[in-house]
């Protein structure tokens, strides 16, 4: 499948967008994480009150996501590197919600719905594969073979799927080509297309359902410079 841009915004209009619809992002990415939680209440939690019923790890997980969000908005052009991988890490596991935020594995770690187990991790072999990966020329394939690859290869203990869908989203914002959002109908869909992809390597499958049902956008009107 050849991949190409669905959105064509500027860098300006890309950030709107992340921050127009930013508790909606934040509201399907806990819900992927399996954290129980309403639209509304994530609204609630993202205003700095408190849910009744809620776990303080939960809401706590939810800000985190905020917090990630906002570095990645006010830093969209910080080189993307083991270093900007880390902090993401860090941001979402604050507050002791992943062991060792930003310290790379170096320990094997079981995965969920399936017996298959990355290999520890190295530091100089993930960078040396997302200098590759950021040689792909098409923006949107860029950001979702980065995203794939880094959620495949766990280079930390926990929140690797987040952290792998904030780099996928820098790249996009970077270069205008929308969000990428999974929709709360499509997202166990989405978990077992994940468990394939990380037990074949071929990330052909779940790419072109990525691209199909989860990137989000605004086709804004462009001036007209006829005369």
């Amino acid at each position: 499948m050849e991949i190409k841009n669905k959105y064509n915004m500027t860098i300006d209009e890309n950030i709107f967008v992340a921050k127009r619809n930013i508790v909606d992002y934040i509201w399907k990415s806990a819900n992927l994480e399996g954290i129980v939680v309403t639209y509304s209440q994530t609204e609630v939690i993202l205003d700095g009150l408190a849910v009744n019923g809620m776990r303080i790890n939960d809401i706590n997980a939810i800000v985190n996501l905020k917090h990630a969000w906002q570095f990645t908005i006010e830093n969209i052009d910080y080189p993307l590197d083991f270093r900007y991988l880390s902090q993401i890490n860090k941001l979402v596991g604050e507050y002791n919600i992943v062991p060792l935020a930003g310290i790379l594995r170096t320990s094997d770690v079981s995965m969920g719905g399936t017996d298959w187990k990355p290999e520890v991790p190295n530091k100089e072999e993930i960078e040396k594969h997302m200098n590759e990966i950021s040689k792909i020329e098409n923006a949107t394939d860029r950001a979702l073979t980065m995203m794939l690859y880094l959620m495949r290869t766990q280079p930390f203990y926990d929140g690797n799927k987040r952290t792998a869908m904030m780099v996928g989203n820098q790249i996009m914002i970077q270069n205008g080509v929308g969000i990428i959002s999974i929709p709360i109908k499509h997202q166990e869909k989405f978990r077992d297309m994940l468990i394939k992809f990380y037990e074949t390597n071929d990330m052909s499958g779940i790419k072109s359902f990525i691209y199909d049902y989860c990137i989000d956008g605004i086709q804004f009107p462009k001036e007209n410079n006829e005369s």
